[in-house]
């Protein structure tokens, strides 16, 4: 089965199908996705992207990107254009660029209709009084001592709200609805709070109320004709107050809304208060820094945008939350830069090597494959000298046992694409460590098996005249265990991994100095790694850790 094919299982999917044969909506399917720009999206994000943006593609229908921007102390045009580039980079173009201020002229109008209908009041009360008088889960809320006024003192306190003459916090527009309902989002809702002085950066200072994100999201959902209002599980509460307005209004259409499972990742936090903190308390270097799990950040380590899509296909659209493997992310990724990301050699732990049959000053160039399994990738030539560096991983003075197949004292180990070697001496410092070995080569053996004798190990190897510096990041995983925090008493500060960035100097081959910003490679025997957009240039390479070759915290896991 197809990953299409398998997304095309899930619920939403099917009362889509269903609304396609009743008739509903004249068959049009219209879906919205709607993001507060007061900070960076995350992969829980992504979820939301592919699944409204696919379902639109998948159904020829439209789906608008559309800004519920009510908030403007906490939003800015930084979070807007990084919105859209995420959008874009996940492989989607939306029907319109929206913005919920766009409406904020109707939003007024229909709100002044509520009240005309005597469903909207001005309430006096402040925070700590309309607390106490929403009542809890168990006990029914009290109506508000401003909740009977006329018809005619809430238009006029309502437009001298408009008007700019309250304090903010003063008073609100509040519906009028249930005190008593068992569902508090339905106990006389706030619609419009003051917030005097606000600079917004679509209309600027036009407003001195702003509406609410309920009241909003569902009016700017009726205005667009939007067919399926698509949110995750904490909505669901939220759905009686989404029909209640527009049963209420006179709107041109009448959307419904469905919610599905938000993901929950292990190893990492989606909570936006928490990966604020995470910024604000410089834990990590920033929203992008390549250990969060922000759309802006996987981009930088690395990931393909197509190995998102393919991951949110394999998790699917549930009616429950529940906790997704990292390890699922990891093997998409995997799968779809082992298909694309070409090859290379990097020593990232430089050991020099001195082969000291080989002639000085003699530059031999050999053939490798840019891909394996892609012959139209093409070949490239690896420059061989006298001396070259080999990874110090990959050297031991004595073998640990007949499995061994890197180099040892006596052995002999392959170097990828050139010749068999042998260790002959090891120097050291006075500290007993070694900084070079003395080997050398069988010149019969370029491309071919040597003869009497079988070599088992093929280690990777730069030319040492030849090589670039780079500075590589070795990123991991941002915490230790799968649900960070879960533990009572136990700060989630405590779980994050302080082996989550290693920095090393290494030495890569000399084709990859001309590698553009983001492109990504396979270096060989050592996982995948991308040119960081930011910080690398000609004069300083600097290359992120994608993912490692292999899952290295399964055997962790295993073993606790």
């Amino acid at each position: 089965m197809s990953n299409k094919e398998a997304a095309a299982s899930n619920f939403i999917r099917q009362i889509i199908d269903e609304d396609l044969r009743s008739g509903r909506n004249a068959g049009r399917i219209a879906t919205r996705f709607p993001p507060e720009p007061n900070g960076y999206l995350h992969l829980g994000h992504a979820k939301s992207i592919c699944l409204n943006f696919g379902i639109a593609q998948d159904y020829g229908g439209t789906c608008n990107l559309r800004f519920d921007d009510t908030n403007p102390e906490k939003e800015n045009v930084e979070y807007i254009e990084a919105i859209k580039e995420d959008v874009r980079w996940l492989g989607y173009s939306w029907t319109e660029l929206l913005f919920a201020s766009d409406y904020f002229d109707r939003l007024y109008g229909f709100a002044e209709d509520l009240i005309r209908a005597g469903r909207a009041y001005v309430c006096d009360l402040d925070a700590e009084q309309m607390r106490e008088y929403r009542g809890t889960l168990t006990e029914a809320g009290r109506d508000s001592p401003y909740r009977g006024r006329s018809v005619e003192e809430n238009l006029d306190l309502f437009r001298r709200m408009r008007a700019g003459e309250f304090e903010d916090g003063a008073r609100v527009l509040r519906a009028k609805i249930d005190m008593a309902s068992p569902n508090i989002n339905l106990r006389d809702p706030t619609l419009y709070r003051i917030r005097r002085g606000a600079v917004h950066h679509q209309t600027g200072e036009a407003w001195p109320i702003y509406p609410m994100y309920d009241y909003t999201h569902t009016v700017s959902d009726a205005l667009e004709g939007i067919t399926h209002s698509l949110c995750t599980l904490e909505f669901e509460d939220h759905r009686p107050l989404y029909n209640w307005f527009l049963e209420h209004l006179d709107v041109p259409a009448q959307p419904r809304q469905y919610e599905f499972g938000r993901l929950n990742l292990e190893y990492t936090v989606l909570s936006k208060r928490k990966l604020t903190e995470l910024v604000a308390e410089g834990h990590v270097q920033g929203w992008d820094d390549p250990r969060m799990p922000t759309i802006a950040a996987i981009r930088r380590r690395g990931y393909p945008p197509e190995a998102v899509q393919d991951f949110c296909d394999r998790i699917g659209v549930t009616k429950s939350d529940g906790m997704v493997e990292m390890a699922m992310l990891e093997n998409s990724v995997r799968e779809a830069l082992d298909a694309t990301a070409p090859r290379a050699m990097a020593v990232l732990n430089p050991l020099k090597v001195v082969i000291e049959n080989y002639p000085e000053g003699q530059v031999e160039e050999t053939a490798a494959a840019n891909h394996p399994k892609d012959e139209a990738m093409g070949r490239r030539l690896i420059p061989f000298t006298r001396e070259v560096y080999i990874d110090r991983n990959d050297f031991m003075e004595v073998a640990p046992n007949n499995k061994y197949k890197r180099l040892a004292l006596g052995g002999e180990v392959r170097l990828r694409n050139a010749y068999v070697i042998r260790c002959d001496r090891a120097i050291k410092n006075d500290a007993g460590d070694v900084v070079e070995l003395r080997c050398s080569y069988d010149p019969a053996t370029l491309g071919a098996n040597p003869e009497g004798r079988k070599v088992k190990g093929v280690i990777h190897w730069v030319s040492a005249s030849h090589g670039v510096p780079a500075e590589v990041r070795l990123y991991d995983r941002l915490f230790t265990v799968p649900n960070p925090g879960a533990v009572r008493d136990h700060d989630w500060r405590d779980d994050l991994n302080p082996g989550s960035l290693i920095i090393v100097q290494a030495v890569v081959e000399p084709m990859l100095a001309g590698a553009s910003a983001g492109s990504s490679f396979q270096f060989e025997r050592e996982g995948y790694f991308c040119v960081d957009s930011r910080d690398s240039a000609p004069e300083r390479l600097v290359f992120n850790r994608t993912i490692t070759l292999r899952d290295t915290w399964a055997k962790l896991s295993a073993k606790s």
